[in-house]
């Protein structure tokens, strides 16, 4: 079974202005001649860490990672003004033109998956090849699943903490519920509602409990971007047409792209991945038979490394 790389440094950091507020966070890590990949993280609202350059060999690779608007290293935090999808996808465009790349890999999971599938769709000619898991497809019935009914059967006992902050008046649309508190001008308040939607992905994430994953969701400066910013494009409908991704694929059937599932996955199930090899016939789907949503799994650190080392040996 693959593991992760041993661990890097960036070789090069860069902030990007991108806007009259927005200033992103990229790094480059392994080798500056390298096969060039962009790692695109999750959420929307999370960040990059170090173990995400682990994912490619740093000998083959041109490892890019950035933080989107409002996450991580990005200013300013959790800033939800000028944040769409749009907003991003035209990121990422600006961020390969300024590295002077002609085409590359794209590596997201979860949101980054829907990043990356609506940037190759917007720039098919960019990507060399995609490799994503944890698909998510952010229609609506998907951002439901996880915030109002669906998952909510499968854990039941993290259920009553994640609604116990909300009023009985109010639970019929939780996802609105959420928002308000979000944004309100109450700290506290802003603060307790972040904690608890993020504890609820962070104990969802994984098939075995992994406290370590949990106290990082719990972390205040995580918790906010992820919370305030994934409650943002979801009462948006993440800024999307209405099942966008699988009505656009016929744009992207040309690129390799290998898709990576946990099989009992309970953020985004895998009838999203599914519903998507369907109209991507040619892609490999990889279905992870021990493993939930999380990157980090075993099982999903074998596939995902595996597939990079696939792509690597074919492109030399």
């Amino acid at each position: 079974m693959r593991t992760l790389y041993p661990e890097i440094y960036p070789y090069k950091e860069h902030l990007i202005n991108v806007d009259s507020q927005h200033t992103l966070y990229v790094e480059e890590s392994g080798n500056a001649e390298g096969i060039p990949v962009l790692f695109i993280h999750g959420g929307p609202g999370g960040a990059t860490s170090g173990a995400q350059r682990r994912f490619f060999s740093p000998e083959k690779y041109r490892i890019i990672l950035f933080d989107q608007r409002g996450c991580g290293k990005s200013t300013p935090h959790a800033s939800l003004e000028n944040n769409t999808t749009q907003d991003l996808i035209n990121d990422i465009e600006k961020i390969r033109e300024l590295l002077s790349i002609d085409a590359w890999l794209l590596f997201g999971g979860s949101w980054g998956s829907t990043l990356s599938l609506l940037y190759a769709q917007a720039y098919p000619e960019r990507v060399s090849g995609m490799i994503l898991r944890g698909i998510f497809l952010a229609r609506e019935q998907d951002i439901q699943w996880f915030y109002q009914q669906g998952a909510s059967a499968i854990f039941p006992d993290y259920w009553q903490d994640f609604i116990c902050l909300i009023p009985k008046n109010e639970q019929g649309n939780l996802l609105s519920a959420y928002y308000q508190r979000l944004t309100s001008q109450n700290e506290i308040e802003r603060m307790a509602a972040a904690k608890a939607w993020a504890v609820w992905e962070g104990r969802c994430s994984t098939l075995d409990p992994n406290p370590n994953i949990v106290d990082h969701f719990a972390d205040p400066h995580t918790a906010l971007s992820i919370a305030r910013i994934e409650a943002h494009y979801f009462i948006n409908q993440a800024f999307i047409e209405s099942n966008q991704i699988i009505e656009n694929a016929g744009k992207i059937a040309h690129i390799r792209t290998t898709l990576v599932h946990g099989r009992y996955d309970m953020i985004c199930p895998i009838e999203q991945a599914h519903t998507l090899h369907q109209v991507l016939p040619n892609a490999e789907l990889h279905i992870v038979r021990d493993a939930g949503h999380s990157s980090f799994e075993a099982g999903t650190i074998d596939n995902l490394v595996r597939a990079t080392d696939d792509f690597a040996r074919s492109s030399a």
